[in-house]
């Protein structure tokens, strides 16, 4: 469905992304994982064309996406980020409208969708259609932006570190909201994330990146089990840290009972 072919990034001498080959499979969803600066998001925006490589390139459906107006590929891809980016002045319905409009969709078929979406993302519709941004919390607002980058019925969807700016117990319900809802719609999909428990958890598989490079590929089992790389191992082994100090505490609790 996606296929990123040696796909190169370089603003003059320094490398941002360098000959990166990876396919998403249609349905699927391909965690990008690493650290600040690792190309992570450059990687996510070549696939838009929000930045445009310097070298290879990506096919959607097998077809070259330069082959494109920019705008008109990113009309038929949804588009999620960790900012949001909902227009303050704009209602939740407007808001959620607004890829359909450019498209010329009927009102009546925009309003039918903007309510069917709203309900698929758990806000109703009378509640919520005419209320502005300000009056959301970042939950809400998340929620909002996940039904924009749905709006136009997309077969793509990317996502930027989409719930990165949430508080832990926001975070966790949205995770396990989103994983549910992709099951249930099936787009294919790469989320972009520097958190190993939110990989493991979202991702049918993950692409562990470095520098620009692509470190390892595979399931979470995969990454697990056996690791490509001291790299590649040290990011798995921080949320076995994180398990394994749960575990002690509960067993102490348990002793002390």
């Amino acid at each position: 469905m996606i296929e990123l072919d040696r796909l190169c990034k370089r603003h003059g001498a320094v490398v941002a992304v360098e000959d990166l080959s990876l396919e998403v499979a249609r349905g699927e969803l391909l965690v990008l994982l690493g650290g600040s600066g690792s190309g992570k998001t450059t990687t996510l925006k070549m696939v838009n064309r929000l930045i445009e490589p310097s070298a290879g390139c990506v096919r959607i459906a097998g077809r070259d996406t330069r082959e494109l107006a920019p705008h008109e590929l990113r009309r038929g891809i949804g588009y999620c980020f960790q900012q949001v980016g909902l227009f303050p002045h704009l209602s939740v319905a407007r808001n959620v409208a607004i890829t359909p409009q450019l498209l010329g969709w009927s009102e009546a078929r925009i309003a039918a969708r903007v309510d069917e979406l709203l309900r698929l993302v758990e806000l109703e519709p009378s509640a919520f259609r005419e209320r502005r941004p300000s009056q959301l919390s970042g939950g809400e607002q998340q929620r909002v932006g996940l039904a924009r980058a749905l709006a136009a019925e997309p077969e793509v969807v990317l996502l930027d570190e989409p719930f990165g700016a949430l508080d832990p117990l926001t975070r966790d319900r949205l995770q396990r909201w989103f994983h549910a809802l992709r099951r249930r719609l099936g787009f294919t999909a790469i989320f972009v994330t520097h958190d190993m428990v939110e990989a493991l958890a979202l991702g049918d598989r993950i692409a562990v990146l470095e520098q620009g490079r692509l470190a390892q590929v595979g399931t979470p089992a995969e990454l697990l089990s056996a690791p490509a790389d001291a790299y590649v191992a040290e990011l798995m082994a921080t949320p076995r840290r994180q398990a394994a100090i749960v575990d002690r505490f509960l067993a102490s609790r348990g002793s002390d009972a």
